[in-house]
């Protein structure tokens, strides 16, 4: 095949690009794979992650090779404005050029030559006795054979398809996801600004998302130009941006585009007074952002999983209704939740996803030390298998990741989590759960600075909204560590008003506030923390230290000598 743009040929059979007067332009074997690439996908989104998984498959390497390749089209096909190739905010590029494709001539004429016997072949054919024309399609012997098992294969392959399921016979292109601008109906000024803003931001968060594409929104000549995009897809996501007295608010669909069906609706609204705009823009793009993440990846999942106990409606309402319970989160509200799934996961034994859920929970209750010792190490060996399964059955599944990312954690392997947890933002980019147990990976191997960026990338993004108490506590964790106490008072404040969890977030703040000098503040802050956690000494306040880097380990003794000096027992 042969793709033409721009006056420019690429002809995949000859691995050649060439210019406008056919002479061939010379190109790296690995930039040469990164153009057919974007030709490939002209019009779509293609990110950093995308493009260096392509081109160098199971091997690590730097952005730097990315951005060699990147100029090295841009050289060849004389990109001087970088308009053919042009980078997307969010870090992605795009293939601007219209691409048409043609059949490849022959690749090696000479070798047709030097097989043709001459004029007389043709009559030589023709006078070939009757006998040899019996076989099939003209083959003997083993070729025949061998052409009959192909066949064979071919018809059994069509009937198990639909038996089967197609994902698990052929492998399945990843969909096709267009973003179209958000439309702007909220009568303020600002409006077309913060539209295209944001419509640029969800854009570049799905298009890290590993098992789907995303078309990019085409520039609209006003506010009504919402025409599908040229190129054909699976979903469609539309959006209405509106303004109340109080605060921006940005609904979302996702549409099936073959039915209409409406797939996932998503809203959110932030404080319109807020001074960031860019904050502003952020939270919108990630509060809807987050939840179309999670329904894609539960349709691409039931599409691809042949497993008993696939979700269901009652399913999806139980986990939520779990999930909401501990918004706050209590001991008898985290008590709550865990009856409730443990009910539903005995109604149906063989449900992965009921099972994940409960895992999950029951992993936090770790975390809060609030099972024994004993209770604990039946949960950790129970989860282990559970995920074991999970990850077999459903291994691209956002809700396994999460669980499994959360049970490399609480068990302190915490390099591994750091790849699980990565793993899984790569389906949902958004998720400050996962980015907060990422950034409480950074500060157990003493990456206090990249923890810290970790936290507020997760603060930015601001959901799901039932975490927000766990980054807003390790903001607060990074800057005492990092010996800035009172840069951390008001997000541990912000944490403990939400959830004051276990009382080690009120010990926390108590350290903060004498390494800050406020000492009677602090004593109350200890004494608050002492009484939702009694018993505390300064022998059992820290969390195991198995993995923890020695810094990290330095770094936590002298908080509990601040807590100490708050009144913590030192026995």
């Amino acid at each position: 095949m042969v793709f033409r743009f721009a006056g420019f040929e690429l002809d995949q059979q000859r691995a050649e690009l060439r210019g406008s007067d056919g002479a061939p332009v010379k190109l790296r074997p690995k930039t040469f794979q990164m153009l057919r690439l974007f030709v490939d996908n002209a019009g779509l989104v293609l990110s950093k992650q995308q493009l260096m998984e392509a081109v160098w498959p199971n091997v690590h390497v730097g952005e730097d090779s990315l951005f060699q390749c990147i100029r090295e089209i841009r050289t060849a096909l004389g990109d001087d404005r970088r308009q053919m190739i042009k980078l997307a905010s969010g870090g992605g590029y795009i293939f601007t050029l219209d691409v048409t494709a043609a059949p490849a001539g022959p690749a090696a004429p000479e070798a047709f030559q030097a097989a043709d016997p001459g004029a007389t072949a043709p009559v030589e054919a023709m006078a070939e006795p009757p006998s040899r024309q019996g076989f099939l399609f003209g083959l003997r012997g083993r070729a025949a054979a061998a052409a009959v098992v192909g066949l064979c294969a071919v018809i059994g392959l069509a009937v198990a398809a639909p038996v089967f399921g197609p994902g698990l016979i052929f492998k399945r292109a990843p969909p096709i996801v267009a973003v179209m601008p958000i439309v702007d109906a909220s009568n303020d000024p600002r409006g077309a600004a913060m539209a295209g803003e944001v419509t640029g931001l969800l854009t570049e968060g799905l298009a890290r998302i590993s098992n789907i594409r995303v078309v990019a929104p085409r520039p609209a000549a006003g506010a009504e130009q919402t025409s599908a995009p040229p190129m054909p897809s699976e979903f469609e996501v539309r959006g209405e941006l509106q303004r109340s007295e109080q605060s921006w608010i940005l609904r979302e669909r996702m549409i099936r585009t073959a039915t209409g069906e409406v797939q996932s609706v998503a809203t959110v609204s932030v404080d319109s007074d807020m001074p960031d705009t860019q904050l502003q823009q952020a939270r919108l793009a990630a509060g809807v952002g987050h939840p179309l993440a999670r329904r894609l990846n539960e349709i691409l999942e039931a599409g691809s999983s042949a497993t008993r106990g696939a979700s269901t409606g009652g399913t999806k309402v139980v986990i939520e209704q779990a999930l909401a319970s501990i918004h706050q989160t209590t001991r008898e509200r985290f008590g709550m939740a865990q009856t409730m799934l443990k009910k539903a996961l005995a109604d149906e034994p063989d449900n992965v996803d009921i099972a994940v859920a409960l895992a999950s929970l029951q992993l936090r209750g770790i975390q809060m030390v609030w099972f024994s010792p004993d209770e604990a190490t039946a949960v950790e060996a129970q989860t282990s298998a559970t995920l074991e399964r999970a990850l077999r059955v459903k291994p691209n599944s956002i809700a396994v990741l999460e669980t499994s990312c959360r049970f490399l954690s609480a068990t302190n392997h915490f390099v591994e989590s750091l790849v699980t947890c990565a793993r899984m933002l790569s389906f949902d980019p958004w998720n400050g759960g996962a980015l907060y147990l990422v950034g409480l990976g950074q500060l157990n191997l003493g990456r206090f600075e990249d923890a810290l960026a970790t936290f507020q990338q997760a603060d930015r993004f601001d959901t799901p909204s039932v975490s927000r108490w766990t980054w807003l506590l390790g903001i607060g964790w990074a800057y005492v560590v990092l010996d800035r106490s009172e840069d951390a008072l008001p997000w541990l404040q912000r944490s403990i008003a939400i959830t004051p969890a276990t009382g080690r977030s009120n010990m926390l703040l108590a350290a903060a506030l004498q390494k800050s000098g406020r000492i009677d503040e602090a004593k109350a802050a200890m004494q608050a923390g002492l009484k939702l956690r009694p018993g505390t000494t300064a022998l059992n306040i820290s969390p195991p230290t198995r993995n923890s880097s020695p810094v990290f380990v330095a770094a936590t003794q002298g908080i509990i000598r601040a807590m100490v000096e708050a009144g913590l027992p030192e026995r």
